[in-house]
């Protein structure tokens, strides 16, 4: 069975920032098929990202894009007034699926709907709060 993973932007910048290979991580933690998904207001971050803000931000949200060539894009609607962080947490509740973020707020609120967390551990490996049912 393949499950769904959603990345979060921030987690497309661990392979810069700390040169981890996400996607080996993502094969050897959950130790089963998974398909990396990113939603369409996270690749819309991640574009604005590259017009705005510090040159080396710019460059590093571009180098990102490209390592989102490797997930699955997905187009959701994203609601009146629903935060880009709003949108993951509804999706991975209906999907009741992963989600990949080192994002220490997103994290909580997946933590207390009780949605398994995959983020950076160490600057080194990936880890998973909870478990992928």
């Amino acid at each position: 069975m393949t499950i769904k993973v959603i990345l979060d932007s921030n987690f497309l910048f661990i392979p810069l920032q700390f040169k981890v290979d996400i996607f080996e991580g993502l094969t050897n933690l959950l130790d089963q098929r998974y398909d990396p998904v990113l939603l369409s207001p996270t690749y819309k971050e991640l574009l604005k990202m590259t017009e705005e803000g510090p040159p080396k931000m710019r460059q590093h949200a571009s180098l990102a894009l490209k390592l989102a060539e490797k997930c699955h894009m997905i187009h959701v609607e994203q609601g009146l007034g629903e935060t880009h962080d709003d949108v993951i947490v509804r999706v991975a509740a209906e999907w009741g699926c992963p989600v990949a973020t080192n994002d220490g707020t997103l994290r909580k609120r997946l933590r207390n709907i009780s949605m398994p967390v995959i983020y950076l551990r160490q600057r080194a490996r990936l880890e998973m709060e909870g478990h992928v049912p």
